[in-house]
């Protein structure tokens, strides 16, 4: 059963269970008080209660998507609120129970917040529980900050347990992106050795039997000249039968020519399926072909790129790929919804891209903006489909 919930939900049901665990004396010893100090200290007033219920819709909110969405700032400042909640209710409650529910909010910072920040939030919190085990507890300082410290260690112990399923969902998520990439590489290949396989056959017939029908058909029609009576009417028959075996190959090779393109668009949907982080809407002109296996590459390169910057920088939720012929050019439009930028800078990727297109006399342009996403436009030259014209009666 275990096996069908993905990690991050069982991290979030766990936390879940331990936040309504804590609940569980508190609302024993709100509903019957004790004369003695630790009743009186576990009778929590009403505004214990409400940190309390803020710290779970709190909770629930943060974790209801963990990794698969963008972060932003109602996410820290939530976080902020959950960290505060929790306080409250050792304060209100004068107990230790609010660094219970700082060990359920370890588990999320991880996902919100840089390694050492986390870290220092984590021991900040925790130490800020102190005073109660002081005031109402009546622990020594000493005592009271070991007991934060112990604290501090099980929700390090949380904090590290959260750090590792957030990279379990890093390693699939690149898992899943290399599984596309794959798919579509082998996808590209496949039509590569499609259209060498009929290249090939397309040769071997104008190289063997087209040269062969030329020469037959040459001597057939000397000999029709030297001929005569019902020979000659045999070898002009003949003649003839070689002139439409010679036009029935001239077609079968312009056929094969014709037909060796590769499906850019069935290369490029792969790149699209299951990105947990990322909406893809593709529109792809339909049939979408390219002669060239090198160049068809190239594009799919680009596409991946592309898709790969908005997830890993671009923070978009959604991205829209278009590719299109212009002409003898195939243009490919990327435009995702992410944060964008004033000034572009050129990382590996970029840089590698713009050599690839240069390479091929193509070109890359960037348009950017903070706040109004990141769009990239490929124009690459793409040779037109060949057909083989030969002039009547030879083969070239």
């Amino acid at each position: 059963m275990f096996a069908r919930i993905s990690h991050t939900r069982l991290l979030r049901y766990a936390g879940l269970f331990t936040w309504a665990m804590v609940g569980l004396p508190l609302l024993y010893f709100w509903l019957r008080p004790q004369p003695a100090a630790i009743g009186e200290n576990l009778a929590m007033p009403w505004q214990g209660w409400v940190a309390y219920l803020a710290f779970g819709a709190g909770y629930v909110w943060l974790t209801r998507n963990l990794g698969g969405r963008r972060r932003n700032a109602a996410d820290y400042m939530l976080l902020l609120v959950l960290t505060v909640a929790a306080l409250g209710v050792s304060y209100f409650s004068g107990t230790g129970m609010g660094s219970v529910l700082l060990m359920v909010a370890a588990c999320v910072f991880p996902w919100l917040l840089p390694l050492p920040l986390g870290v220092a939030w984590l021991l900040v919190s925790q130490l800020a529980v102190a005073p109660v085990f002081i005031r109402w507890l009546h622990f020594p300082p000493m005592e009271a900050l070991m007991q934060s410290m112990l604290y501090a260690g099980f929700s390090g112990f949380v904090f590290v347990v959260s750090l590792v399923a957030l990279q379990q969902a890093q390693a699939r998520e690149e898992q899943r992106r290399l599984n596309a990439e794959l798919r579509a590489t082998r996808a590209l290949l496949a039509d590569s050795a499609r259209v060498n396989e009929r290249t090939r056959i397309s040769r071997e017939l104008h190289d063997l039997l087209g040269h062969h029908l030329t020469a037959l058909s040459l001597n057939l029609e000397v000999a029709g000249h030297l001929s005569e009576g019902r020979a000659k009417e045999h070898v002009q028959q003949a003649h003839t039968l070689a002139r439409l075996l010679l036009t029935d190959v001239r077609e079968a090779v312009s056929q094969l020519r014709e037909g060796g393109a590769i499906d850019l668009g069935a290369a490029l949907r792969p790149l699209a399926e299951n990105v947990p982080k990322l909406a893809i809407a593709m529109d792809i002109e339909q049939p979408l072909t390219v002669d060239d296996p090198e160049r068809a590459h190239v594009l799919l390169r680009c596409a991946q790129e592309a898709i790969t910057n908005a997830v890993r920088h671009a923070g978009a939720g959604r991205l829209w790929l278009s590719a299109r012929r212009e002409g003898d050019n195939v243009v490919l439009q990327v435009r995702d919804d992410g944060r964008g930028s004033e000034q572009v800078t050129p990382g590996n990727g970029l840089r590698g891209l713009g050599e690839r297109l240069r390479q091929h006399g193509g070109r890359l342009d960037i348009a950017t903006r903070r706040g109004q996403g990141f769009q990239l436009t490929i124009t690459l030259p793409v040779a037109p489909n060949a057909a083989i014209r030969l002039p009547e009666g030879v083969a070239a």
